[in-house]
């Protein structure tokens, strides 16, 4: 019987958070009042005429130097023809054959590690939102009719493009997940699936695991976290094995994924460039980066989150780390060890306590070592002078952490029963909250419960 391997690339478009959009001087934000953010450069008016946005280049270029990426010395803006709704100009301004960032790597790290290739990052402006309306869903597929808001429209966008490099739906979960953190942190996007800020189409095909050839894929689209992202993967990946096991073929098609019912309803057809008529847009002069802002923009990038994964690994093991970094607990940790409190301490005071903005954690380390000292203190005048001379009381309290699943699954379901909100926002992509989760199975069990493990149970439970 033959092996499937998955085959995934990801398209990621990232609405950048500059004060105005793309190529107009329009307030660009989440949550306004539809159609109020908008002016004839954006509305398509006949006359009006694009100016690139400065911020929004020099952003792409900061992404495209954090993945790895060739800045190009020339990128010419396209226009991509398509008719929809979402786009008054019958074209979208974008990039096509000469974009500004071409090729880069993203390493994953992990107890199984693997890198992802990039293809491109390139930049463009985002369409209008589609709004439906009736049918109960929310959805196109069932609405009764569609709204128009280009608030939107015009804002500046950044599509990455991956290689075929993904070869499950848990490394597409991981990957995204690292890739949104590095995003948030290099401070050009909030990157947030729920206000659309970060958007994910997954190219999915399958081939006989050791052949390396790239088969007919599928365009998943409309997914709004990354547990959907994966389980529509799972969705795609066990149809086209289906297919292909019963002596049918594989179509090329776009499919929307229904979360609600785990199925793939087809979408449209998939476009190749051809269908797009690119030509280059008459209005805008190539983009020449300088090699001195290119330079700059490098030398001030921040240690990345994948670096700092591998760093704090060598002190908590990778899961932790990951879990340190991820949850955006990194901070509390590193100033908790700078003023010298043990990486494991200041790891579960990271990652279970509250941190108060501002906080002075040369304070906060005062207290954390105090609180081990007593513990250490207590366990040693407890166990006295007669008892076993090889007694270490920091042995024996990592020994004596609750690790009992039977003991502590009840804990974490009464956690996730009394937090029904926390839980919806995290299954919608708000990943961040498992150390609300994690901080309040601590407090439940006074602080007895293994750290380590309550990550492990919180993560199976929330994406059963």
């Amino acid at each position: 019987m033959t092996e499937w391997e998955p085959v995934v690339g990801l398209e990621i478009h990232v609405q950048l958070k500059t004060r105005t959009k793309m190529f107009c001087r329009c307030a660009a934000g989440f949550g306004g009042e539809p159609n109020t953010q908008t002016c004839p450069v954006c509305l398509a008016h006949p006359g009006a005429l694009p100016v690139p946005n400065r911020t929004a280049v020099e952003w792409t270029i900061k992404l495209g130097l954090a993945l790895g990426a060739e800045v190009a010395e020339r990128a010419v803006f396209h226009r991509k023809n398509y008719f929809y709704p979402d786009n008054p100009k019958g074209y979208q301004i974008s990039q096509y054959d000469e974009p500004l960032c071409v090729g880069g790597t993203l390493a994953v790290p992990g107890e199984e590690p693997f890198g992802v290739g990039f293809v491109r990052a390139h930049l463009e402006e985002d369409a209008a939102k589609t709004v439906h309306v009736g049918g109960g869903t929310g959805r196109k597929v069932g609405a009764e009719r569609s709204l128009i808001d280009f608030n939107r429209g015009g804002t500046p966008l950044v599509e990455i493009v991956t290689r075929p490099d993904i070869h499950s739906a848990e490394q597409a979960e991981r990957f995204l997940q690292l890739l949104r953190q590095t995003i948030v942190e290099l401070g050009i996007s909030d990157a947030r699936m729920e206000e659309g800020t970060l958007r994910v189409d997954a190219n999915v095909s399958v081939r006989p695991t050791g052949s390396d050839e790239l088969r007919t894929r599928w365009e998943l689209k409309n997914m709004n976290s990354f547990r959907f992202i994966g389980r529509g993967i799972d969705a795609a990946v066990r149809r086209q094995i289906e297919l292909y096991e019963g002596g049918g073929s594989v179509e090329q098609h776009t499919y929307d994924y229904e979360p609600e019912t785990d199925t793939l309803t087809p979408h449209r057809t998939k476009e190749e460039a051809d269908d797009y008529r690119y030509f280059p847009e008459p209005d805008l002069v190539p983009l020449a980066p300088e090699r001195e802002l290119v330079e700059r923009l490098r030398a001030g990038l921040p240690e990345l989150p994948a670096a700092r994964i591998a760093r704090h690994a060598e002190a908590v093991g990778v899961a932790d780390a990951w879990a340190l970094v991820t949850t955006e607990r990194d901070p509390a940790y590193s100033a908790l060890v700078g003023e010298g409190v043990g990486e494991r301490e200041a790891f579960n005071f990271a990652m279970n306590q509250p941190i108060p903005a501002g906080a002075n954690f040369a304070e906060l380390a005062k207290v954390v070592k105090a609180a081990k000292d007593l513990r250490r203190e207590a366990l040693t005048a407890a166990v006295g002078a007669s008892a076993d001379p090889d007694f270490a009381a920091d042995t024996y309290l990592a020994q004596t952490a609750v690790s009992d699943t039977a003991e502590l699954g009840p804990v974490i379901e009464a956690v996730l029963a009394a937090n029904p909100g926390q839980v919806e926002a995290y299954k919608g992509g708000k990943e961040g909250l498992l150390g609300y989760f994690v901080g309040q199975v601590m407090k439940e069990t006074s602080g007895k419960a293994n750290p380590k493990v309550v990550n492990e149970l919180l993560r199976e439970r929330l994406t059963a």
